[in-house]
């Protein structure tokens, strides 16, 4: 595992749409799983078992939610796509159902950019990385992450928490001495 000197933490995103959709997928899985099970050509106890678990993990979050943590759909959406693959015609709802699973861990991952002498990375999905060479310029001023590229593309991020000014000095010094360290190198 690779260290960085430096890990920025950027601002919460609203996570309120990748919600809603997963709360919907659920929603729809729960229906169609009920609907299977009590259907009189199949009658899959299966189906009723999964359609219990997804509920009941639709109202788990709906709880947490209400607690003010944030919620996390990803087990419910998993359970979802068992439910979907044991029914017939539905292994590729399932693949949906397990991608959505898989990559809402990677929505409501915290945004952060690290830093170290030999590139930037982006902890997007997937991973952005930036070699020192691509820059103009880093600055970090009054809760702001700046980073200007040489091909005129720039990225303005808020940071997560208040920084003292003593870090920002330190952090801005760190930028400027890689970036004068690469223009001679280039």
């Amino acid at each position: 595992m690779k260290t960085y000197d430096y890990i920025i933490v950027l601002k919460k995103r609203n996570h309120q749409t990748v919600d809603t959709v997963s709360q919907i997928m659920l929603l729809i899985a729960g229906i169609a799983l009920i609907g299977d099970a009590v259907n009189e050509t199949s009658k899959h106890l299966s189906s009723a078992l999964f359609a219990a678990l997804v509920l009941g993990w639709l109202g788990f979050c709906a709880w947490q939610k209400k607690k003010g943590s944030q919620p996390f759909y990803r087990l419910g959406l998993f359970f979802a796509a068992l439910g979907w693959y044991s029914m017939p015609d539905g292994f590729w709802i399932s693949l949906i159902y397990l991608l959505a699973s898989i990559l809402e861990k990677q929505v409501k991952f915290p945004e952060e950019i690290a830093f170290d002498e030999t590139e930037i990375v982006l902890n997007t999905f997937p991973k952005k990385r930036y070699g020192w060479h691509q820059l103009n310029n880093v600055v970090l001023k009054d809760g702001l992450l700046t980073v200007d590229f040489k091909n005129d593309r720039l990225i303005q991020k808020e940071l997560d928490a208040d920084t003292s000014t003593n870090i920002e000095q330190e952090f801005n010094a760190y930028a400027k001495a890689l970036l004068e360290k690469t223009a001679y190198v280039s």
